[in-house]
């Protein structure tokens, strides 16, 4: 009986591929806790890779002959089904403000061209031998938009989803150390500085129109990305309407935060030793850091552009907010930039191709899925 009970513990059945998951788990949850890396994705993400990487643990196995399957097997059809991606992107839009995008809608060109990063990784992983749906599930990396990713994957490449999941919230979560150095080395000091003019003030008539305009003309365009953008533009509705408070305020903390633990941790869970410690993963690791340095470098020469013709009245700091990652990337851009010139504050200018890139990533994923579905 001794025996038996030792043979049935996770230490006499724990091989090496499992103590590089276990160390990999607490790596995240060490940049998640320690460093404050987008904490309430990481940790969940990270305790999920620690939960199904312990050996006999069975929390991932699949309901067989009428016997139970495990915990995060049930908790993960959420993710196959693509039901939290969008139910995160409802707490997006209910949070979001789409008045600086409004107020100063050419920036939505700033949140276009981060975009490039997405179809330039697609092709880099079509070059390094992904099937093309694998290749679309890589690219959309390159958007910084974790439920987009997850999204696209769960639909193109459900084998690579734990991977792609995984780089995707972690180059989110390393933005405030990737992005600077690419934004100095694009722009001069006379760039930087710029002090843009206040926005206009937005009505809120054009708040509560702008996302109904929105889902209809890209609606019928993208069908494939009506999830997406249906939720996102809903949330935002319920939002500024003034009279649906209630559903607002539960959109943005209640539904969010239960639907982000059970996407964080069923994430994790998607990262086994098999399907993780692979080639494969490191070049989508690799292939996700060149796709959104990529974007953001797109988004940084496109605002370079829109300072010449609006003859300086634009810092091209504010483009690399348009790789998605709301609102961490818009921070970014108000650091750097004040950072060269004290009075300048551009953190509302740079909301407006954040959330432009929010947009632009789900389009990217509708257009990904409408090509290789």
């Amino acid at each position: 009986m001794l025996i038996e009970f030792i043979r049935g513990t996770g230490y006499y059945n724990l091989q090496i591929n499992d103590v590089i998951m276990i160390v990999t788990a607490c790596i995240l949850l060490y940049l998640g806790i320690a460093k404050k890396y987008e904490p309430l994705l990481l940790v969940p993400i990270g305790f999920g890779v620690l939960l199904v990487n312990l050996p006999l643990g069975g929390l991932m196995v699949p309901e067989l002959g009428g016997d139970p399957g495990g915990l995060l097997y049930y908790l993960s059809l959420g993710l196959e089904l693509g039901i939290y991606p969008p139910l995160i992107f409802l707490g997006v839009g209910a949070m979001t403000d789409f008045g600086p995008l409004i107020a100063n809608p050419i920036t939505i060109l700033l949140g276009a061209a981060a975009q490039f990063g997405i179809f330039l990784t697609f092709l880099g992983a079509m070059l390094l031998g992904f099937t093309a749906p694998e290749a679309g599930a890589i690219g959309i990396i390159g958007g910084a938009d974790g439920p987009t990713a997850i999204f696209l994957a769960s639909r193109l490449a459900p084998e690579l989803l734990g991977s792609i999941a995984i780089a995707a919230y972690s180059y989110m979560a390393l933005v405030p150390i990737i992005q600077p150095p690419i934004m100095r080395l694009l722009t001069t000091k006379q760039e930087r500085q710029v002090v843009m003019e206040q926005l206009r003030p937005v009505s809120k008539v054009e708040k509560i129109v702008f996302p109904i305009i929105v889902i209809i003309l890209t609606g019928l365009l993208l069908p494939a990305a009506l999830p997406l953008l249906g939720m996102l533009m809903f949330g935002n509705l319920i939002r500024e309407t003034g009279v649906t408070d209630r559903l607002s305020k539960a959109a943005q903390n209640e539904l969010n935060n239960i639907v982000v633990i059970f996407l964080g941790i069923t994430v994790g869970g998607k990262a086994t030793a098999a399907y993780f410690l692979t080639p494969d993963t490191i070049k989508i690791i690799l292939l996700g850091l060149g796709a959104f340095a990529f974007g953001t470098a797109t988004g940084v020469l496109m605002g370079k552009v829109l300072y010449v013709i609006t003859k300086g009245k634009i810092n091209p700091l504010i483009g690399s907010a348009g790789v998605s990652a709301v609102p961490m990337a818009a921070r970014v851009s108000q650091a750097v930039g004040k950072e060269e010139n004290p009075n300048n504050y551009l953190l509302m200018h740079a909301m407006g191709p954040n959330v432009a890139g929010v947009i632009g990533s789900a389009v990217a994923a509708g257009i990904l899925l409408s090509i290789l579905l």
